[in-house]
């Protein structure tokens, strides 16, 4: 058992504190103290321009993917907002967090852990958050501190904007229902009237502010979570005859175990095409207003003569099904919702390159608290990705791991599935306990149409694949 493994379940048993006393923790002796700008979307998938995308408008993004390292595998831990931002800003993967839902509190099970931000503020860092890091529930907690953690900020902003004053204007297949459930609004007015729009003012105001300090600046955005809400121009850029749904074989259900999509929502399995397209419609317009947000905090640090001393990271909680395997949002271990873009300009890094090393979101906190000259906390389960800043080639972590939950049964044969995803570079295996397993092959099937599992071809693949899979999870 490693020494990294062993804090890990000491922190959840209670009996180890990290604190910012503790040896492995100080400072190494000359190393630079970049500032740090966390951007993170909510509910953004890759459909970016700079992920290959052909119709998303994301200009801003995209150009600071040019200076930047783009990490082309990289995924979340859990498809789902309070388990994945748990994850990264503790260290610590799902299991071990404690937190495998939008309810759970991670302070509850690990009190004295010290969070990424935290660890930045007991250095001497300003630190502050705006928008969404922790949890919040969308639209309902917008304006509020939302599930977050007081001990993790020097200084908090929650801004609210017209699209929360405007939800009665709101389009939605389950009236009265928003966060989760398809919805929408081309909305009145122009950018700055809106929640992220006012977020991204205020992230600017604190750079200004803390330019001659080092800093770590957290900057959540709402969008593009549902309700997808943007001003009407961004709406504009993409019209309904050019909006793509996915199509399916006819089979496609039998082929892949039930438990694999028991979240579907039944008015999801109602709309018509036309539904779809303003659906996919609205996800991309709320893409594009989030990007011009980005853009401004971008050309904030840039003017401020901030840009050769500031780390920058741009990311999202997890991916997002727009049809895909019919499925609507997050909540699968599928490519499309278990996938995250992950950008990140270093300013000793490379720029404008490309690394397939994978990358998980858990590896977030190691990464910045490596660049920025401190000693790793031993209790962080993740990689830093400091050597593939440097040298996009490099190698690093062969395989990703994602998981999610399932209810299954009712009454007294309910019960809860964990579903386990390892991604390496050719495949991705799925196992849902006793219940299910799939196998799919990259290279042949991108879209994860054809489940191999039961194929005796692949059964020395599927072995390998499952005792590498659990070899992992008896390591953590």
């Amino acid at each position: 058992m490693t020494t990294r493994v062993m804090l890990s379940m000491l922190l959840l048993t209670g009996l180890y504190h990290v604190t910012a006393g503790v040896h492995e923790c100080q400072s190494l002796a000359g190393a630079e103290q970049y500032n740090v700008v966390f951007i993170i979307a909510d509910d953004l998938n890759v459909d970016l321009g700079c992920y290959g995308n052909p119709v998303i408008k994301s200009p801003h993004i995209d150009a600071l993917a040019q200076e930047s390292v783009v990490f082309e595998n990289a995924y979340c831990q859990y498809p789902l907002c309070n388990p994945s931002r748990a994850s990264f800003l503790t260290g610590l993967r799902p299991d071990q967090s404690g937190v495998t839902n939008n309810a759970t509190f991670f302070r509850n099970v690990t009190p004295d852990l010290v969070t990424l931000p935290q660890y930045f503020l007991e250095r001497g860092y300003a630190v502050a958050r705006t928008g969404k890091l922790y949890h919040y529930g969308v639209p309902t907690m917008i304006g509020t501190d939302g599930l977050d953690d007081h001990l993790s900020w020097g200084e908090v902003f929650n801004p609210i904007g017209r699209d929360k004053a405007d939800e009665a204007l709101i389009f939605t297949f389950q009236p009265g229902q928003f966060g989760g459930t398809l919805s929408y609004l081309a909305a009145d007015g122009d950018d700055s009237e809106q929640t992220d729009a006012i977020g991204a003012a205020y992230a600017n105001r604190y750079l200004d502010k803390h330019k001659d300090e080092p800093f770590f600046l957290a900057c959540g955005f709402f969008r593009p979570h549902t309700p997808y809400v943007a001003p009407k121009k961004y709406f504009d850029l993409y019209p309904l005859s050019d909006i793509k749904v996915p199509v399916l074989p006819e089979d496609h259900d039998s082929t892949h175990p039930p438990v694999a999509y028991a979240n579907r929502k039944k008015y999801e399995e109602q709309m018509t095409e036309e539904d779809k397209q303003k659906v996919i419609q609205a996800y991309y317009a709320s893409i594009s207003f989030m990007d011009a947000q980005v853009g401004a905090v971008i050309d904030q640090i840039k003017a401020l003569g901030l840009w050769e001393k500031t780390i920058v990271v741009m990311t999202s909680d997890h991916g997002y099904h727009m049809g895909e395997h019919n499925m609507w949002q997050k909540m699968s271990v599928y490519q499309k919702s278990a996938q995250v873009p992950l950008i990140i300009h270093h300013p000793l890094g490379t720029t404008g390159r490309v690394s397939d090393s994978f990358a998980e979101l858990v590896d977030l906190y190691p990464t910045l608290v490596e660049s920025c000259g401190f000693e790793v906390p031993l209790h962080c389960q993740g990689e830093s990705l400091l050597a593939q800043l440097k040298d996009p080639s490099a190698a690093g972590q062969d395989f990703a791991l994602s998981q999610v939950d399932r209810s299954v049964g009712s009454g007294k044969t309910k019960q809860t599935i964990t579903g386990y995803a390892l991604s390496t570079a050719r495949y991705r295996y799925i196992e849902w306990g006793q219940k299910a397993r799939e196998l799919y092959d990259f290279q042949k099937d991108k879209a994860e149409l054809h489940n191999l599992a039961d194929d005796v071809k692949y059964k020395p693949i599927l072995d390998e694949l499952s005792g590498k899979l659990h070899a992992i999870l008896e390591s953590e």
